[in-house]
C-alpha cells in the first residue's frame, strides 16, 4: 500500500476524521461561495448545526448545472492568487464546468492516484506510461502526478501515435500502463499487428484503466492479451479527477478515498438513501478540496456500496464498478438499457471482439436499434452461413437478456473506428420532439 496508515485506518477513527473535516468545510463554503449560501438558506440547512455524518443528508444536492450557472469562477472558495491550476470540461453539451486547484488540492490528488499505482504492483523502480490525454481533461495530468508522487518513472506519452506507444513500452521496460480500457485494447491489438506479443515481449504487469465503462469480458480479454492485471480507477473532473476510488489487486470493488470524500448512494428517482448492496446514484462530498469543494454532488453514475471489508486489509468502503450513468441510459421502447449491458452480452461470444457500436434511430414512430459487432480475426467471415448464425445467436441473446429487439450486423475486424481516448459506443440519431 502507498499510505497504509491511512488506507488501513479503523472505521471509528476514519469517520471521526471525516467529521472533523466536514464541519469546517460546510462553514467555509457557506461563507465564501454565494451559491452555497443561497442554497443552504433555501433548504433551511444550518452548516453549523451538523453534529453527525448522517446530518449531511439534510444538506441540498449540487448538480452539474449549478457549476455551469456559476461559470467560470463562481464556485471557487479561495482567492485567485491561491489557484495554481484550472481544469474544465469540453463544454460540448453546454457551458463548460470549471474546477480550480490549490497546491494542497494537487498534493491530495497526487496521493489518491498514487494509491492506484501501488495497487497495480508499482514499485519505486516502476516505469509508468501515461496514455491518457493531457490538457484540460484530468486523466493525463492526474495519472502523471500520481506516478511521480508514488516514486515511479513517468513517461508522459498522452494519446495517439499508437505504434510509438508500443515501441516505447518495449524500449523503456514499461511495467505500468495508464489509459482508458478501449485504448489499452487498441495498443494491444496494434502490438500484435507489429509482430510484438504484449503478453511476452512487453514487461507490463499492471494497467490502471478508467474513464469509461468496461465489462468483465472486456477486462478478461485485455488482461489475457497484455499479460497484466487491470486495476479499475474512478474519478470525475468536477470532484477531483481519477483517484476518487480504485480497485486493489483482488478486483473486488473500488476502494473510496474516504479520507478525502464522503460517498452516498441514493435512489435516482426519490433521492432517498438506499442500503448497502443496492444500486443507485453515487453522491459525493469533497472533504479536503480548498478551491472547488462540492457538497452532495450528484455524479449521475450508477453503482452501489459493497458490504463488508475487503480481504486486502484496506478499510475504506468499496463501490461496485460503474454500471452506467443516468444521463447515458438509453430508454428504448420503454426499456432502460445501459451500453455496458449490451457489451456483457455480446462479449460472451468467443467469435466476437471487444469492438462494437450501437446506433439508435427512429423508424416511423418507433425506436430502432442497430448493433455493429466486430468478429475476431480467425472467424470465417466469408462463410455466409456462419455469419448469419452468429448474428441470429447474438440477436436472441440480446432479446433474452435485455428484452429489446436489436438488428445485429457482424462486421470484419478493424471496421469500427478506434478512438485514442474514450471509445464512442453509442450513436443516438432519434428524432427529438
Amino acid at each position: 500500500m502507498y499510505q497504509p496508515e491511512i488506507e488501513t485506518m479503523d472505521r471509528e477513527r476514519l469517520e471521526r476524521l471525516q467529521l472533523e473535516r466536514l464541519k469546517p468545510l460546510l462553514k467555509r463554503v457557506y461563507e465564501r461561495i454565494p451559491f452555497y449560501h443561497a442554497s443552504f438558506d433555501e433548504a433551511g440547512f444550518d452548516p453549523e448545526g451538523l453534529e453527525t455524518l448522517d446530518d449531511l443528508r439534510k444538506a441540498p444536492f449540487t448538480v452539474k448545472q449549478d457549476l455551469r450557472d456559476n461559470y467560470p469562477f463562481g464556485m471557487f472558495a479561495v482567492p485567485r492568487d491561491e489557484v495554481v491550476r484550472i481544469h474544465a470540461s469540453s463544454g460540448t453539451t453546454g457551458t463548460a464546468t470549471v474546477v480550480g486547484y490549490t497546491q494542497a488540492d494537487l498534493d491530495a490528488w497526487s496521493d489518491c492516484f498514487a494509491r492506484a499505482v501501488g495497487r497495480a504492483h508499482g514499485t519505486k523502480d516502476s516505469t509508468m506510461q501515461v496514455a491518457y490525454g493531457y490538457g484540460l481533461f484530468t486523466g493525463g495530468l492526474g495519472a502523471h502526478m500520481g506516478g511521480e508522487r508514488f516514486g515511479a518513472t513517468v513517461v508522459p506519452m498522452s494519446t495517439g501515435n499508437t505504434k510509438r506507444q508500443v515501441n516505447l513500452m518495449r524500449d523503456f521496460d514499461v511495467d505500468i500502463l495508464a489509459c482508458t480500457p478501449s485504448y489499452a485494447m487498441h495498443i494491444a491489438d496494434t502490438a500484435l499487428e507489429m509482430g510484438i506479443d504484449p503478453a511476452t515481449d512487453l514487461k507490463v504487469s499492471g494497467m490502471i484503466c478508467g474513464a469509461e465503462p468496461m465489462s468483465d469480458e472486456l477486462r478478461r480479454e485485455l488482461e489475457q492479451k497484455m499479460g497484466a492485471q487491470l486495476i479499475d480507477i474512478y474519478g470525475l473532473s468536477e470532484v477531483m479527477g481519477p483517484g476518487v476510488a480504485c480497485e486493489c489487486e483482488l478486483q473486488d470493488g473500488l476502494h473510496l478515498a474516504e479520507d478525502h470524500f464522503i460517498a452516498e448512494i441514493v435512489d435516482p428517482d426519490t433521492f432517498e438513501p438506499v442500503p448497502d448492496g443496492q444500486w443507485g446514484e453515487l453522491v459525493i462530498t469533497t472533504l479536503s478540496k480548498e478551491c472547488s469543494p462540492l457538497i452532495r454532488y450528484r455524479t449521475r453514475d450508477i453503482t452501489r456500496i459493497l458490504p463488508g471489508e475487503c480481504a486486502c486489509g484496506c478499510t475504506h468502503r468499496r463501490i461496485d464498478r460503474i454500471r452506467g450513468r443516468t444521463d447515458d441510459m438509453l430508454i428504448i421502447r420503454g426499456v432502460n438499457v445501459f451500453p455496458r449491458q449490451v457489451e456483457e452480452v455480446i462479449t460472451a461470444f468467443p467469435e466476437v471482439s471487444a469492438w462494437y457500436q450501437l446506433v439508435v434511430s427512429t423508424r416511423g414512430d418507433l425506436d430502432a436499434v442497430d448493433l455493429n459487432v466486430e468478429v475476431v480475426p480467425e472467424f470465417d467471415f466469408d462463410t455466409v452461413r456462419e455469419v448469419e448464425s452468429l448474428q441470429r445467436r447474438i440477436r436472441a441473446a440480446l432479446k433474452g437478456n435485455l428484452q429489446i429487439a436489436v438488428n445485429v450486423r457482424v462486421v470484419e475486424p478493424k471496421t469500427i473506428e478506434r478512438a485514442e481516448s474514450k471509445q464512442k459506443r453509442v450513436i443516438d440519431l432519434r428524432k427529438r420532439g
